[in-house]
Parts: structure tokens; C-alpha cells; sequence
């Protein structure tokens, strides 16, 4: 299997001033393709070669997994900003009002997460197989979904996604992001909870095509092959 550059799902300068198109364009032309490229490369003629994505991440390591991995995080990445500002819908929002205490605590907890995750990085919004929501970091290319987490809402904080608008001040940059998350989209991810959490990822361990984590993953790689 071919693995393709997904297009933005937004022009390149929609989210100016918060991020300029400059900055878009170098972190999805240069960064998000330079690890197509390489996933491409490392798996021609291999066992991985006819595997999903989220397959070769589950199965794989060391090089191959830390592009693999890193494609699905710019991926999920990608749909969590949007141009205009939007709203968690009312379930969600009363979730994380109950688990963080507001939304303004959960925002708070989140940016000091993000603040503090030390290097290169995600900052993420998990759901785990209990339903409970957390805060997690991952470092370089880690991801949730090899934890049997449901990832909901993701930041990126390695430098390149960053640093020709802010330089080093990262929590200007968080601070930007926290207004141009897309909510719709993470309520989508939430909405679907009651078969994440229960099934996890045993599905698409198992490849099970009925499995609605692996519809989302699907939905995900979907996107990767027709909008290139």
C-alpha cells in the first residue's frame, strides 16, 4: 500500500494570524511529506508493504514506527484546528466539566501540559477503555492509540510546528492553538465512545472490519488516499 500526503483540510492561510501559511505550508509540504516519503521507502518490499497505517504503527518499530506514527499524529493533528471558532458540544463539554472541573480548569491543565512537555511532543486529550479523560504527553512520535487510548485532541509541540511564527515562546503559540481547536471534530471522536472505549483497538489488532475504531482509523487513511 501507497501511503499519500493528505490534503489540508483548510487553505493554507486560514489560520493566519496564528499560524502563517508559511509555517503551514514548510510543516505539511516538508515535515508531514518528508515522513510519507520515508514510510514509502522503509517498507517497500517488506511485510508492511500492504498494511493499513494503524496496522504498521501496532506492528512495527524503530524507524518505521516513528514515521508511520508520526503521519497519523500530523493527520489527527491537522483536523483538530479550524479557521473558525467553534464549540464542544454539550456532552462533551459537561464530561469535561465533570472530570477537570470547568472547561477554563481543563484549558489550564492543557497548555500547562503542553508548556511542560519537555523536547519534541505531543499534548493530548485522551479517552481510556474505563471512559475516563486525561491529559497525556507522548514524546518524538509516540502516540495513544498504541496504548489502547481513544485520542481525541491533539497539540503539536515540536519546534517545526512553531517556531518561524514564535520562536521560542511556545505558550504564545498554545495560547493561539487553544482558539482554533476544532471542537466539532473532537465531539465527533467523543460522540462514538460508547464503542471505542469498549472495544479499544482489539478490532483493529484483530482486523476486525466491524470494529468502530478501525471505521475511524479507516476514515482517517481514507482521507490519506483520495485527497492527494
Amino acid at each position: 500500500m501507497k501511503h499519500s500526503l493528505p490534503a489540508l483540510p483548510y487553505k493554507s492561510d486560514a489560520l493566519e494570524p496564528f499560524l502563517s501559511e508559511q509555517t503551514l505550508l514548510f510543516h505539511h509540504k516538508k515535515h508531514h511529506a518528508g515522513y510519507v516519503n520515508k514510510l514509502n521507502s522503509l517498507i517497500e518490499g517488506t511485510e508492511y508493504e500492504t498494511m493499513s497505517l494503524e496496522h504498521i504503527i501496532l506492528q512495527s518499530e524503530g524507524a518505521v514506527f516513528n514515521n508511520a506514527a508520526q503521519i497519523f499524529n500530523h493527520n489527527f493533528y491537522w483536523n483538530c484546528l479550524s479557521p473558525v471558532k467553534t464549540t464542544p458540544s454539550d456532552p462533551l463539554a459537561k464530561k469535561i466539566s465533570d472530570v477537570f472541573g470547568s472547561m477554563q480548569k481543563f484549558k489550564e491543565e492543557f497548555l500547562n501540559a503542553a508548556v511542560g512537555n519537555f523536547g519534541s511532543g505531543w499534548t493530548w486529550l485522551i479517552m481510556d477503555q474505563h471512559e475516563h479523560l486525561r491529559i497525556v504527553n507522548t514524546s518524538n512520535a509516540n502516540t495513544p492509540i498504541v496504548h489502547s487510548q481513544t485520542p481525541l485532541l491533539t497539540c503539536d509541540v515540536w519546534e517545526h510546528a512553531y517556531y518561524l511564527d514564535y520562536k521560542n515562546e511556545r505558550l504564545k503559540y498554545l495560547e493561539g492553538f487553544w482558539e482554533h481547536i476544532n471542537w466539532d471534530n473532537v465531539s465527533k471522536v467523543y460522540a462514538d465512545k460508547e464503542h471505542l472505549n469498549v472495544i479499544g483497538l482489539a478490532g483493529v489488532v484483530n482486523n476486525d472490519p466491524d470494529d468502530p475504531m478501525s471505521d475511524y482509523l479507516d476514515e482517517l487513511q481514507h482521507q490519506e488516499e483520495t485527497s492527494s
